[in-house]
């Protein structure tokens, strides 16, 4: 009798292997997921950024109806703000996606991407078209219809544009185009390699509006309706819970929930496919009828959802590896084979036998890094908890030096422990999250590779295969991830991915190094070890014109986990006012020139993350002149401008909350409030009449822009006179910017403010500019995007008592890390005003 096989296998229709994704199911979640085994329906959800989402209807779709539910997100989130720490761009977009994943496996759905850059925020659909490159994301939303084949999709945004934001419409623009493109095979014909056409049944909108729609109301005359506040009894939880929980994760937005319970009616226009007059999925033949041989699967895994044990979960595996049997015999159906689902239900029937068994399979390598080229040793230990009477076969991987034969029975509750040593091909590439492996264009991600697209992180770098054998000749292929653990005194154990990781990176000590006069300044490459034992040369590559002294320095290391720094004083050039960008380099001493920088991320939240990049940072030479010398900053959700501060020769000082409430505001020449303070510092409550009463005795404050959604402002008015925050902004970076009062201090001192000084901004030039200001403030700037009137609103200069009051709405935090030379004499201005 040949033995059967059965095995879980990388493929193109199979996300990643994520890193909690094998988290030991309770008696509740694993009679669920069998019930979820009897289904073959789908549904999609499409929208522009992390937390657009409707979380509710996510995990109803997934956990009431049992539907395979997945989101597909436009973009990353990289045009953000974070209120947890100071990543921005790139490095954000990482921690979205991570937040994403996070979400999805509480409300157990899956995530998709385009390659979609977030560019920050954009008035309409065609300039967000036009930047993504209306094509290439069309293309990643058909990839991820016709690789997902969901039966429904549902948008989250109307094309019609009450969403607001140019992402938002663009992102249904873009489901509608692709509803009936996926079903063409002339459009974007080179996927089809790997897939095939696949025409959706329908088409949704998840009517959006940003108050409650009352019942009967003319607009939901039509639509269908679905109560979110569905209590599931097996979960002990409404979806309205759940849904609090998965929209929490996006705790770098401060988009933190409170749990809903009771009816929360969702109402759904259809926009396209076949008319539906009473539910999504009317007339969708969702059983495993529907593909030719799927009854009799079908039929076993209902017996196994309905004499599903709870108490005695053992039970139910002969019935599934009876159904595993029947899909293997079904793979021979071509119709099936190439469906997803055949890798998807091999998949979840798979984690249902191990949850059943209450399999553990622990991996434990020795360390979280390995370089290409090297080896690690890597332990798995593998129980069974139950009387099953599985065999450990083989603990194998493709980099195991060797794999192992075990042949060992496992016992109930008896671990069997392997060790391997794991070695990594010379030429194995860097764990960089694979849509940064290549400089972005305005819009988008560069990847080539047309199988990774769409997928939410990288698969996984080493796979460990665990093989099982039982005595009914069944055969069954797990693979988990090669991960580090560790035990932290507060949170207790902790994962991570091993990263393959450079032999030495280097860190510039600054991100923007700013030289407002002909002095030299210190430049320090901080230096990290996870291979070399010897001598290793560091110099600096810099733009022509400039000097380093020394040229280049000799560090030492003697063993892995070694940090070191060395320093080199620069000269800029004598004459010229520019911006550049200079790097690190270390030479190996076989000559291997290494220019990588290592960014770690590391949230309690989300699994830690290593990021590389180039060892680069910007340079500034620009004649800046400034009036006094200490500075006090208020952080608020995470910025980069003190550190902007410093460079010109200020004294900051980080304050802090013993600060706002004891401390002496008379001995700095100026404060500045970094963005969202009065959003995200509660203490600003009680801090702002000291802060007022510091400007009336001669004190200069700067506020930086805050918003009023979704967080509130901490008082009515974060100024001496009245003036109200709005959600008006200026999304064009290039847009003009005129002089109100050319006259203005603001802009002739210290520092003359011309027109170039604008030049070269990124992003946006402002956000949440004001309105309704009170006749004692001064505008200075106005700009405006093309076809709107100017405003006045992004910049307010006071004289309150015997000091000085500004608030400015302009993106300084964007402009001072970009490294806009004017941008910096600006600042600079507003902080010596008087």
């Amino acid at each position: 009798m040949l033995r059967r096989t059965i095995a879980l296998v990388i493929t193109l229709f199979i996300l990643p292997a994520g890193l909690f994704a094998q988290k030991p199911l309770d008696a509740a979640q694993i009679q669920l997921a069998l019930k979820k085994l009897t289904v073959v329906g789908s549904a999609l959800y499409v929208a522009a950024h992390p937390d657009d989402e409707n979380t509710a209807l996510i995990a109803y779709l997934g956990n009431e109806r049992l539907y395979r539910t997945g989101y597909l997100s436009m973009t990353r989130g990289d045009g953000g703000q974070n209120l947890l720490g100071d990543e921005k761009g790139e490095l954000l977009g990482v921690i979205r996606t991570q937040e994403l994943l996070a979400a999805r496996r509480t409300d157990g759905s899956e995530q998709f991407f385009t390659r979609a850059l977030d560019f920050g925020y954009s008035k309409n659909p065609a300039e967000t078209l036009a930047i993504w490159n209306h094509d290439l994301i069309l293309a990643d939303v058909v990839w991820n219809i016709r690789r997902f084949q969901p039966d429904v999709i549902i948008t989250r945004f109307p094309t019609t544009g009450e969403g607001g934001h140019g992402h938002h419409t663009a992102s249904a623009i873009l489901a509608g185009e692709a509803f009936t493109a996926a079903a063409d095979p002339t459009k974007f014909p080179e996927q089809l390699k790997y897939v095939s056409t696949w025409q959706p049944r329908r088409l949704f909108f998840n009517k959006f509006s940003f108050r409650a729609i009352p019942p009967g109301d003319p607009s939901i005359a039509k639509s269908l309706l679905v109560d979110l506040g569905t209590y599931n009894p097996l979960l002990g939880r409404a979806y309205t819970e759940i849904a609090a929980e998965s929209r929490s994760m996006h705790k770098s937005q401060g988009f933190g929930v409170a749990e809903r319970r009771g009816t929360s009616p969702n109402y759904f226009d259809q926009l396209a496919g076949d008319p539906a007059t009473t539910d999504m999925f009317e007339g969708i033949d969702t059983s495993w009828s529907r593909y030719a041989g799927g009854e009799a699967a079908g039929k076993v895994l209902q017996q196994a959802s309905d004499t599903f044990d709870p108490k005695n979960p053992s039970k139910t595996i002969p019935l599934l590896l009876q159904a595993y049997d029947l899909l293997d015999r079904l793979s021979a159906n071509a119709a099936w084979s190439s469906h997803p689902w055949a890798a998807v239900k091999m998949r979840d029937l798979q984690a249902a036998i191990r949850a059943c068994a209450g399999i553990s399979i622990d991996v434990a390598a020795g360390d979280s890094s390995v370089i290409a080229g090297g080896a690690i040793p890597v332990s798995v230990t593998v129980v069974n908890r139950s009387d099953y009477p599985f065999t450990l076969a083989m603990v194998a991987s493709r980099y195991a030096d060797p794999s192992k034969a075990v042949n060992a029975p496992l016992t109930n509750n008896v671990p069997v422990k392997t060790d391997l040593s794991i070695k990594l091909p010379p030429d194995f590439p860097i764990s960089q999250p694979y849509w940064l492996q290549k400089p972005p264009l305005k819009g988008s991600y560069v990847v080539d590779d047309q199988q990774l697209i769409g997928l939410p992180e990288n698969r996984t770098a080493i796979p460990m295969i665990v093989t099982l054998t039982d005595n009914a000749m069944h055969t069954i292929i797990f693979e988990v991830p090669a991960v580090y653990r560790w035990t932290d005194a507060v949170q207790g154990e902790r994962v991570r991915n091993i990263d393959v990781v450079p032999e030495v990176t280097a860190n510039l000590g600054a991100s923007v190094y700013v030289f407002p006069d002909l002095q030299p300044k210190p430049v320090t490459v901080w230096l990290r070890n996870f291979s070399v034992k010897g001598p290793v040369s560091v110099r600096l590559r810099l733009p022509r014109g400039w000097n380093a002294d020394p040229i280049s320095t000799v560090v030492t290391f003697t063993q892995k986990g070694e940090e070191a720094r060395t320093t080199f004083q620069v000269t800029p050039p004598k004459k010229g006012e520019y911006a550049d960008v200079f790097a690190a380099q270390v030479e190996l001493a076989d000559g291997k020139k290494l220019d990588y920088g290592i960014n770690n991320i590391d949230y309690n939240h989300i699994p830690p993350q290593r990021v590389f990049g180039d060892a680069f940072a910007k340079l500034v030479r620009a004649d800046i002149k400034k009036r006094g010398t200490r500075v006090g900053y208020i952080m608020g959700a995470g910025d980069d401008v003190a550190s902007a501060l410093r460079q010109v020769g200020y004294d900051v000082t980080l304050l802090t909350d013993d600060d706002l409430d004891r401390g002496d505001f008379a001995k700095y020449d100026a404060i500045v409030t970094g963005v969202r303070a009065y959003n995200t510092r509660p203490r600003m409550r009680l801090a702002h009449p000291k802060l007022m009463e510091y400007v009336k005795n001669g004190g200069t404050l700067v506020v930086q822009y805050n918003s009023t959604n979704p967080q509130p402002l901490l008082v009515d008015v974060p100024g001496p006179y009245p003036f109200k925050v709005t959600s008006e902004r200026v999304t064009v970076e290039e847009a003009p910017v005129r002089f109100v009062h050319p006259d203005s201090p603001l802009l002739n001192t210290p520092n003359k403010i011309t027109d170039a000084d604008f030049n070269g901004w990124v992003q946006e030039r402002g956000l949440y500019f004001v309105k309704d200001w009170d006749a004692q403030y001064q505008t200075v700037l106005a700009s405006h995007d093309p076809g709107e009137p100017d405003k006045e609103g992004g910049e307010l200069y006071a004289h309150y008592g015997k000091g000085t009051f500004i608030y400015t709405s302009y993106a300084w935090f964007r402009q001072l890390p970009a490294g806009v030379p004017g941008a910096y004499k600006m600042f600079v201005n507003l902080v010596s005003a008087k």
